[in-house]
């Protein structure tokens, strides 16, 4: 069975099929803090949907700083002689 992405639907699904409601039900607090989770996990789904496409911004001055050390380091190397006769 696949999940839905609504996390308030699940539960349902889940309390119909495990618990068998409404046939029977939970104790109180039991049902209470099954759907304050339900409820908690639906708020963070809502708020990483609003994060989950944002694209990341480049950050122009940490790139220019890459380029510019890669280019230094490539003029520093030098050849080692060590061919002098002593």
């Amino acid at each position: 069975m696949a999940l839905s992405p609504d996390p308030l639907s699940n539960t349902v699904r889940w309390l119909a099929a495990h618990a068998r409601v409404p046939a029977s039900r939970l104790a109180p607090k039991a049902e209470t803090l099954v759907c304050l989770a339900a409820i908690a996990a639906a708020e963070e789904a809502a708020a990483l949907a609003g994060t989950r496409h944002l694209i990341k911004s480049k950050d122009g001055a940490k790139e220019s700083a890459a380029r510019t050390y890669a280019y230094r380091r490539s003029k520093v190397h030098y050849v080692c002689d060590n061919s002098a006769k002593v």
